[in-house]
């Protein structure tokens, strides 16, 4: 492992379905974003293992890191956890997941705590190459940034996010999720259904009540304009309006989970 350098800024590794990136804060307060290409066919611990031979900031010593992971989620009301029995509950919900050890993130604002896994090999490389090493799952600074826009208004809202072919539907009822789940889809109609089923399962308003969208979405003007026809108030969060000027915003490509964990934390 290294143990020379400057050890004070944290590294970001975001790992996603099929990208990895790295990034840091410098000492002028810029954010430096370095997207790795992932080889198909490789596992992802693989890659990471070519990304620390060429990526430049993985050649910067450092000891402390922090991985942003997006994977399946397993949502637990805070007064149902019980750490003793979270990994086999992620057991049961994604049996697919054998060769993967379970982490939680608590969630003290939302009264949740998220449990997620990571492939035991990829945990061995980042282990190999760091002292400290904190977890993340991906949504976690999403959840609390759209929580807090949740209180704006009077209205119940819906959010949906959309990243690597995946669609995240969620809503708040005051200090705690009401709706949370995730949906496989790269096609805007299959998106437009999802939205809209859990729109109908929440009993939500159409004259009222609010959608947003943001991210990487499908064909964004048609979806949007489709959801008109149903709800009179579905929006698109544009990231420039809501955060202001922060240096994230000029980075080119950056995932908004990401250039949300930048502008207001975990």
């Amino acid at each position: 492992m290294p143990v020379n350098g400057n050890t004070s800024q944290r590294l970001t590794i975001r790992i996603g379905r099929n990208s990895l990136s790295f990034s840091t804060v410098d000492g002028d307060n810029n954010i430096l974003y370095e997207p790795f290409v992932v080889k198909s066919g490789v596992s992802m611990a693989a890659n990471l293992r070519e990304a620390f031979k060429s990526a430049d900031l993985l050649m910067e010593p450092s000891l402390r890191v922090r991985v942003l992971i997006d994977t399946d989620v397993l949502m637990i009301p805070i007064e149902q956890f019980d750490e003793q029995n979270v990994a086999t509950l992620y057991g049961h919900a994604f049996p697919n997941k054998e060769q993967d050890s379970v982490y939680y993130n608590v969630l003290p604002d939302l009264n949740a705590v998220a449990a997620f896994s990571m492939n035991k090999d990829l945990r061995l490389v980042v282990d190999d190459h760091f002292q400290d090493v904190r977890l993340i799952t991906a949504m976690s600074p999403v959840w609390r940034h759209m929580h807090q826009r949740s209180f704006t208004g009077s209205r119940h809202k819906l959010y949906g996010y959309f990243h690597e072919k995946r669609l995240e539907v969620f809503s708040f009822q005051q200090n705690r999720f009401k709706f949370c789940n995730s949906f496989e889809t790269s096609r805007a109609h299959d998106s437009l259904y999802f939205l809209l089923y859990v729109w109908k399962q929440l009993q939500l308003q159409p004259q009222f009540d609010e959608l947003h969208i943001v991210g990487d979405i499908p064909d964004e003007e048609w979806i949007l304009q489709e959801l008109r026809k149903y709800l009179q108030k579905a929006y698109v969060i544009n990231p420039q309006a809501d955060f202001g000027q922060h240096p994230a915003l000029e980075v080119k490509g950056m995932p908004y989970d990401l250039m949300t964990l930048y502008v207001k934390g975990r």
